[in-house]
């Protein structure tokens, strides 16, 4: 999520906070509304050629988003005694509030933050640590649309809704207790998979490759001295040549090694990322 999931977990989560990650997402807000929606909104998509709104998921009445993320909030300081299992309070406060989608853009990206802040918060991750579970559920994007819409689908033919003139929805009935009350169960279970995933798999397969790396980088240091950024880069080209330095890449960021030199580098990597 980048920029050590924005401080995670050190602010209380309220309305400001959730106000400023959403700048914090948006870097260009020029064609963007910014703060809580004042418009009724859907993820889906258009019909190409009627313009006719076909949603897979209706958000939360704009005028409703006020009461809803102030009964978010109060649920989360709930959550926070210490008793409550940590991811089953993160797949609530994360998943509740992408379902009430309160901004036009960023839900998304500040949904998975919430994930963070709440495992950082009840002391589920040690503080300090990036726990990478966001990238996790994006490696299980369809399935995580699928857990998705085991909410937002049936909700669907609870809500009337009608286009409106600027091919919107307009919502005709009261919807708030549908995002207010929701059985999370698919989305705790999904959370706890992704959890078990990172801590069984990610991180490990993480600190192996830190490992690798930093042999690599001692061994670099030891016989050619580069900079750190240009073993970075070294590393990054084996990677991608898979193990292999380009000829572009010879030819120029390392034009200063000889053939050898470049051959010795190859076999190194081999030996200790396991290229054959």
């Amino acid at each position: 999520m980048g920029k050590s999931n924005w401080a995670a977990g050190q602010k209380p989560l309220s309305k400001d906070e959730l106000i400023r990650l959403q700048q914090i997402v948006i870097d260009n807000p020029r064609f963007t509304e910014m703060g809580w929606r004042e418009q009724e909104g859907f993820v889906g998509e258009h019909d190409r050629k009627t313009g006719v709104p076909i949603p897979d998921h209706i958000s939360a009445k704009w005028t409703d988003i006020n009461s809803l993320i102030e009964g978010l909030i109060e649920t989360n300081l709930k959550l926070e005694d210490a008793s409550f299992d940590a991811v089953i309070a993160a797949a609530l406060v994360a998943f509740g509030f992408v379902f009430i989608h309160p901004f036009v853009d960023g839900n998304g990206r500040i949904h998975r933050y919430l994930i963070h802040h709440v495992l950082l918060h009840k002391d589920y991750v040690p503080k300090g640590i990036i726990f990478p579970v966001s990238s996790v559920i994006l490696e299980r994007l369809e399935e995580y649309r699928q857990v998705l819409e085991t909410v937002s689908l049936p909700r669907l033919e609870l809500i009337e809704w009608k286009i409106s003139p600027d091919n919107n929805i307009e919502i005709l009935n009261e919807t708030a207790d549908l995002y207010r009350y929701f059985d999370a169960t698919k989305q705790a279970e999904f959370l706890y998979s992704c959890v078990e995933q990172t801590v069984k798999e990610t991180i490990p397969q993480e600190v192996d490759y830190l490992q690798k790396y930093d042999r690599m980088k001692a061994y670099v240091d030891d016989f050619f001295d580069m900079p750190d950024k240009t073993v970075s880069l070294l590393v990054r080209f084996l990677e991608q040549g898979n193990g292999k330095l380009s000829e572009r890449a010879k030819a120029k960021e390392f034009a200063a090694l000889t053939e050898k030199e470049a051959i010795q580098l190859e076999n190194k990597y081999a030996e200790i990322f396991g290229q054959e």
